[in-house]
Formats: structure tokens, C-alpha cells, sequence
């Protein structure tokens, strides 16, 4: 027997001890709160009938609301179709047909009374045979809101809610619809509801009368036997496990560890379970700790610290390098256009793109051999990497310049080719900052300057572009709201037909008379305007205000009426909206479509050639025509241009200026022209300055063009007159403007 107790497994022989659960405990009180309780209902009573009244108050209210409520939306639907309906018949004025439509609705049991009316307010039918009140005036007083709203109307008297709608033809209104719905049958399903309700709650009161009697008595003598069990089983126990939760919380484990396993461990209960159960996951949760934190520092997609990490990491080693002597530069590398990926290939394949990126700056690092060289993401497309050490400017430099190099190798991605950029911002450790955050901010500082600087380089901080940024962000605060102010304001550079020299169209120019710093030239505010979006909101402006004065020249040249060119940022262009924009412009102005040129830059378009050709199609199915504006500067050819859908093209003024000295501009020149009257493209002349260019360019055949030897930019007002002076033809107005040069760029 010895022999088979030392063969048996530890613990075999244990006798296990049976146990009260809670679960039983719980059970047998329950039972017997439940026999108490029904003692105790009759307490209950006098507070049961004042419920009940309460609640027939308040059903009644809910009642009469939702009754109103669906009377009101019946209304307003009926309303809404007869006025709809009536629409034909009551613009040809056949009453036979308003007769037939209304006559349905006034026999309906609650409908009393109908009355179709002109926009006078004159009765023009009320259902009736004989139309007694045809031609007479409502002067009931629900008339009045009814026949001046433009919308529909809903008014109440104690015994009529009135709904009017009015009856429109296009944007022409012939009049309204009113019908009037009685109340009487809604006040008598009311109270016949409330009595109802009433009958009911009190039957139901007096069946729970001896229930509710008995149960609120003995409630109390449950309590205090609950609150005595609930202490002992309940309460202690949980103290103790409240008590091990703060360790846990402090990151105390093991001696969370240690009290739960002294805390009624032994019982033979849920308690002694989950206390059990503390003691397991007080280990579970220091062995993830470890885990979370890991994961915490660290960048789940390319295994690089991330910005939490990194801020620990540069304070450590900006304060080492207090002693040390030595320096330390920090790169702030941003992708160039990154949000293109995206939008392109999807963000499976920018998550390529990106692990790619951080594994090419990694080797970077690794062949350049600086010391305590660190790298993490920062976020998005965003890069940041520190290296300490001596002559770190240099450094810092040959790095840059290592990993713009290495970034203009293609990324192969998915089976597609990317080519990316990077913009690169340098500070130094102790000349530019000496915190970490300062630190940061000088490298974003720098590195958005290397955007500005044209992206795919990099720049030093210096304290001057502190500066820049101030006054960028103060320019972008006075933007916003100049045009309500009055600052901005649009004038007008005429455009003429090379063949008769005749003026045949303006270009629309956004102007901006600073109160302080004066004229601002275009160059600077646009380009602010763009990188903070103001430009979508300012260029609706300039195209309503452009689209009005057109109507006024069309006014003042009946004959031949000029049209005017606008023009439009990239910006609009990817915001989708354009062709909506356009259309609520020609609208509010009432401009002819074919009137209005949307001038776009050839690189905004052909930045997204699938979009844009979507976009201009609707532009030009309108009937707006559509310039594609720089027109040689995007580096494209002209086949392009049958994938992009535009009615012309505008030379930029950088092939005109030279066109007299340079053959190959000339040749250049000849051939776009050539070439887009093959395609059927209007071709337009910009930075006319001298006769010489005019003649060369008429006699290529350039349709149009503009220029300050043609006309400077002028206000609507000025251009409007000049419309009405007689023609004297292009080379007397050349003559009378030579010389005059503007310090304003278009």
C-alpha cells in the first residue's frame, strides 16, 4: 500500500471539500427577499396612484404631440404633391384640371377647405363647382404669411392648422396652395385615448396593489440582510483585491503578486478564484509591460523608434553633449508629394514606399559612420535622424546630399515604378538650439524652407528664416478676410486678335493693396494663399466678380462681346468641386458659359491627367471654354493634349521674350502654334513687350496675345472705357505704352 501511495501523483489522495458558491448563497436569499417582498408592496400604493395620474398627464401631452406632429407631416406631403401637380394646369390656367386635383383632396373627412391662389393672393379655385370665391382675396388671418413666404408655411387656430405651399414653375412662382385641416376629430381621438389610458393604469394599480405592498415593507429587512452578507463575502475581500490593483497600478507586480496569494487564497469559492486569479494576471500584466512598452517606443511599420522614443533619445544625448564638447546634428526629412502615392497606388503601397525609404536612410547612416548616428520615423512621412561628433555642419551636409542622392533611384512597388524626393532641414547642436524642442522646431523650420527652396535639397536653419516663417504666418492672418475688407481687388489685362488687332477678351489679375506694407505682388501672397487653402475661397471671389463684369462689357459691346479669362489653382483643380464653382458663377451672373475662359497651369494638369480630363470635360460641356495657361514650361509634349481636353493654349512669356534673338525659341514657338491649329487649339501670346514680338507672332499665326506693349492691367471700370474708345489698332496702342513697365508680375 506504501508502494501505491508513492506512485500516485501529488495531490491524488486530497479529499476535495465541498462548498457553499455564491451562486447558492445568492439563490437562497433571493427566494426569501421575494416572499418578503410581497409584504412589502402595499407601501407602494399612494405612490402608484399618483404615477398613474402623472402618467396619464403625460401620455395624454405625448399623444396630442405625436397626433399634431403627423397631422403636420400629412400636411405638408399633401401640400408639397398638389403643389407639384398643380404646376402645369395652373400656369396654362386650365381650372378644370385644378378643380379635378383639389376637388380629391377637399373630400377627405378632415380637409375643410382648399384654396389654390395666384401671387397676388387671389382665390383661383376652392374646389367648388361654381368656384364662388374665384378673383376674391383671402383676407382670413392665416392669408398673409401664406401668399408672402416662398416656402412652405404651417399655422395653427384652435380649430384649423393651415398649410400653404407654394406652386412654382422653374424659378417663376404662379402662386400657392393652401389647405386647412380641422381639429375636431384629433380632440375627440384624445380624449377618448386619455380615458382609455386612464382605465387601463388603474386596473393595473389595483393588481399590484397587494404585491407592491408587500415587497416595499420587507425591502428593508432584504437590505440589511444583503448589506450584512455583501460585507462579509463581498466587500472585505474586494478591499484586499483593490488594495493588489494599486500595486499593479504603481508597477509593483511581484508584490501584488505576493498579496494576492495571502488574501483568502483558500477559499474554496469565486473569491478565493479570482483572488487566484489577481495573482496570475499581477504576472501576466508585468510580462506584457515589457511588451507594451517595446512596442510603445517603436515604429509598427518600419521597426524604427518613433517620436516618443526619439524626444527620450535626443534629451539623453543633447545632455552628454554638455560635457563633451562635441555637436550634434539633426536631419528633419520629409517626402516630397507622398499624399500622390497614396492617392495613386494605394496606402498598401505607400506602406512600401515608406519601409523602403527608412531601409535606404538606414544604410545611409551606416556607410557615412558618424557616431551615435540615430534614425526614427516622427510620423507619416516624416524622418528624423541625430549623429554627434566633430565638424558636424560637414557632416551634415554630405549626409543630406548621400540621402537626396540615394532617393532619386525609382522604388520599385508593386509592380510599379515611384520616383519620390525628399526635403531635408539641418540644425545644429549648440549654435541653433540647445533643448530638444527648440532643436525640433529649428529642423522644421529649415526643412519646410527646403520646400519652399524648390523640394529634393536641403537647408541649414538660420535665424533669418524664423523671420521668413513670421512674417509668412502674419501675411496668411492678413489674408484672411481681405476681400471683405476691400484690400484685394481684380483688374483686367486686355487681350487682342493678332489678325485685326481688335480686343476680343481680358485676363482676370488678383490685386492685394496691403493697408500697411502697400502692393503686394501676386508672386508672394498667391503662392500663401495656396499652402493654406485660402486660395479655393479667393478664387471663387475673383471668378463671381470676374463673371459680373463680364456681363457688364457684353453690355457696352452688345455686338461683339468680350469674354474674360480666369484663372485657376491647382488646388481647385484636385478639390473636384471646379465644374459646380463655375456653374453657381455663370449663374449668379448671368454670363453666357461660352464667355468665361478657366485659364489652368499646364503642370497642375498634367499632374493628374486622369482627374483633370474628367474635371475639364464637364467644364467644357457647359460651354466654358478652357486655356491651359504656361503652356511649355511643364516640360510635356503636345500629345498630351489629346488626352487633356482644352479649346487653347497660352505660349509662356518666357519663349516670347527671347523669340527675336534665340532661333531655337522661335522654332519652338512656331512649332507649338503649328501644331495646335492642327489640333483645333486657340493659340495665346503672353509677355507681348516690344513690336518686333507682335510682328513675329502674327506672322506665325498666333491667334492672340497680350502683353504690357498691348495693354497694362486696368480696372473694369478703365478696360470698359477703353472698349468703347474707338479702335485705333494694336501698334498705336503699342506706341502710347512703350516704355511703361509695371513692378507687377502677373
Amino acid at each position: 500500500m506504501s508502494a501505491k501511495r508513492e506512485d500516485a501523483p501529488e495531490g491524488a489522495t486530497r479529499v476535495r471539500r465541498p462548498r457553499l458558491g455564491l451562486s447558492m448563497r445568492f439563490g437562497l436569499l433571493l427566494v426569501g427577499a421575494l416572499l418578503l417582498l410581497v409584504v412589502a408592496a402595499g407601501l407602494l400604493w399612494y405612490q402608484q396612484t399618483r404615477s398613474v395620474a402623472e402618467v396619464v398627464r403625460e401620455g395624454t401631452a405625448s399623444l396630442r404631440e405625436l397626433a399634431f406632429e403627423s397631422l403636420e407631416e400629412r400636411g405638408q406631403g399633401q401640400a408639397a404633391q398638389i403643389a407639384d401637380s398643380l404646376a402645369n394646369p395652373l400656369y396654362y390656367f386650365d381650372l378644370a384640371v385644378v378643380g379635378d386635383q383639389i376637388g380629391a383632396l377637399k373630400a377627405q373627412a378632415d380637409v375643410a377647405y382648399v384654396y389654390v391662389y395666384d401671387r397676388e393672393g387671389r382665390v383661383i379655385h376652392d374646389g367648388s363647382r361654381g368656384i364662388s370665391t374665384y378673383g376674391q382675396p383671402m383676407d382670413d388671418p392665416l392669408a398673409f404669411r401664406s401668399v408672402v413666404s416662398d416656402g412652405p408655411v404651417v399655422q395653427w387656430s384652435p380649430e384649423i392648422m393651415d398649410v400653404a405651399h407654394p406652386i412654382t414653375l422653374g424659378s417663376e412662382r404662379l402662386g400657392g396652395v393652401r389647405i386647412g385641416y380641422g381639429l375636431a376629430r384629433i380632440a375627440e381621438s384624445q380624449a377618448n385615448a386619455q380615458r382609455a389610458l386612464a382605465e387601463r393604469l388603474h386596473a393595473l394599480g389595483r393588481q399590484q396593489l397587494v404585491l407592491e405592498t408587500g415587497l416595499v415593507g420587507l425591502a428593508v429587512i432584504v437590505t440589511l440582510l444583503l448589506s450584512l452578507f455583501v460585507e462579509r463575502a463581498f466587500v472585505r475581500p474586494v478591499r484586499r483585491l483593490a488594495d493588489t490593483a494599486r500595486e499593479i497600478e504603481a508597477g509593483r507586480f511581484e508584490a501584488a503578486a505576493a498579496m494576492a496569494g495571502q488574501h483568502d487564497a483558500r477559499r474554496h469559492d469565486e473569491i478565493g478564484d479570482l483572488v487566484r486569479a489577481f495573482g496570475r494576471m499581477s504576472e501576466s500584466v508585468a510580462r506584457h509591460d515589457r511588451d507594451i512598452r517595446t512596442l510603445a517606443f517603436s515604429d509598427a511599420l518600419t521597426g524604427l523608434p518613433n517620436r516618443y522614443a526619439f524626444r527620450e533619445l535626443l534629451d539623453e544625448s543633447l545632455q552628454a553633449r554638455q560635457n563633451a564638447g562635441d555637436e550634434l546634428a539633426l536631419l528633419f526629412i520629409d517626402l516630397d508629394d507622398f499624399k500622390r502615392i497614396n492617392d495613386t497606388l494605394g496606402h498598401d503601397a505607400g506602406d512600401d514606399v515608406l519601409e523602403h525609404f527608412a531601409a535606404r536612410i538606414d544604410a545611409c547612416l551606416r556607410r557615412a559612420g558618424l557616431e551615435n548616428a540615430r534614425l526614427a520615423r516622427f510620423g507619416g512621412d516624416e524622418f528624423i535622424a541625430f549623429a554627434t561628433g566633430r565638424e558636424m555642419r560637414t557632416h551634415a551636409a554630405q549626409l543630406a546630399e548621400a540621402i537626396i542622392e540615394v532617393l532619386q533611384r525609382p522604388f520599385e512597388v508593386r509592380g510599379a515604378r515611384v520616383h519620390l524626393s525628399a526635403s531635408i532641414g539641418i540644425a545644429l547642436y549648440p549654435h541653433d538650439a540647445t533643448s530638444t524642442v527648440v532643436l525640433l522646431k529649428s529642423g522644421d523650420v529649415a526643412m519646410y524652407q527646403a520646400k519652399v527652396a524648390g523640394k529634393s535639397c536641403y537647408r541649414f536653419y538660420s535665424r533669418a528664416m524664423d523671420q521668413a516663417v513670421e512674417r509668412r504666418m502674419r501675411m496668411e492672418q492678413d489674408l484672411h478676410g481681405a476681400w471683405e475688407r476691400g484690400e484685394l481687388s481684380v483688374e483686367y489685362q486686355p487681350i487682342y486678335q493678332l489678325a485685326d488687332g481688335r480686343m476680343v477678351g481680358a485676363e482676370a489679375l488678383l490685386r492685394w493693396a496691403h493697408p500697411r506694407q502697400g502692393r503686394i505682388p501676386p508672386s508672394v501672397f498667391i503662392d500663401v494663399a495656396e499652402q493654406s487653402g485660402l486660395i479655393e475661397q479667393l478664387g471663387r471671389h475673383v471668378l463671381e466678380r470676374a463673371c459680373a463684369d463680364a456681363v457688364r462689357w457684353g453690355e457696352a459691346m452688345p455686338d461683339q462681346p468680350p469674354f474674360v479669362a480666369v484663372n485657376v489653382s491647382a488646388r481647385q483643380l484636385r478639390g473636384g468641386g471646379l465644374p459646380e464653382v463655375v456653374a453657381n458663377a455663370l449663374a449668379a451672373a448671368g454670363l453666357d458659359a461660352a464667355r468665361l475662359h478657366v485659364e489652368l497651369t499646364e503642370t497642375a494638369v498634367l499632374g493628374d491627367e486622369l482627374q483633370a480630363g474628367s474635371l475639364l470635360a464637364r467644364l467644357r460641356s457647359s460651354g466654358v471654354k478652357v486655356w491651359l495657361d504656361d503652356f511649355g514650361t511643364g516640360f510635356s509634349g503636345l500629345s498630351h493634349l489629346r488626352r487633356v481636353p482644352v479649346d487653347g493654349v497660352k505660349i509662356d512669356r518666357s519663349f516670347v521674350a527671347d523669340v527675336l534673338r534665340d532661333p531655337d525659341d522661335l522654332a519652338l514657338t512656331s512649332a507649338i502654334i503649328a501644331m495646335a491649329h492642327s489640333l483645333g487649339i486657340t493659340v495665346v501670346a503672353e509677355g507681348v513687350e516690344n513690336e518686333g514680338q507682335h510682328d513675329v507672332l502674327r506672322e506665325r499665326g498666333c491667334d492672340l496675345a497680350q502683353g504690357y506693349w498691348l495693354g497694362r492691367p486696368m480696372s473694369a471700370d478703365a478696360l470698359m472705357l477703353q472698349m468703347r474708345t474707338p479702335a485705333q489698332g494694336i501698334a498705336s496702342i503699342g506706341e502710347g505704352l512703350a516704355g511703361l513697365r509695371s513692378e507687377w508680375e502677373e
